[in-house]
């Protein structure tokens, strides 16, 4: 099964922008401008133009809203070097929310895009998530 990630936007120029230059993706193909793919990622990510103020879904009682909103899903990419990849979002409209944190798999930080989004960064190091496994259930005992 592929699994394609749709992000809605209102600025397309702006999006691919952000997606290619501040998370180094790179464009696929261009379907006018109602909707641009986004490849690099380990799925594809379709840009997809819509104006604020609209409805997501026909019935909707809410409308289309690119401040910054929360929703129970994000996306997180994988960067080699976290303190780069943040200087670079931000520099493309990103908003830092929550700044560069160690943990014991590596480091993280919170950003929203600039259609307000969420998404976090992370910088795995040594073992990576595989360090919060029992020991017993390590990939090297597998």
């Amino acid at each position: 099964m592929e699994l394609r990630i749709c992000i809605d936007v209102d600025d397309m120029e702006r999006a691919i922008a952000f997606y290619t230059e501040g998370l180094g993706l790179r464009c696929g193909r261009r379907f006018q401008n109602a909707f641009t793919e986004i490849l690099g990622a380990s799925s594809p990510i379709d840009l997809l133009l819509n104006a604020a103020g609209t409805r997501p879904v026909p019935g909707s009682e809410e409308n289309r809203s690119y401040q910054r909103h929360w929703t129970p899903v994000h996306l997180d990419f994988v960067v080699d070097d976290i303190d780069a990849a943040v200087t670079r979002l931000v520099a493309h409209g990103a908003v830092l929310e929550m700044p560069v944190n160690h943990r014991a798999w590596g480091r993280i930080a919170g950003l929203a895009d600039p259609f307000g989004h969420g998404i976090d960064l992370l910088q795995f190091s040594g073992r990576g998530y595989d360090v919060l496994l029992q020991p017993a259930q390590s990939l090297s005992n597998q």
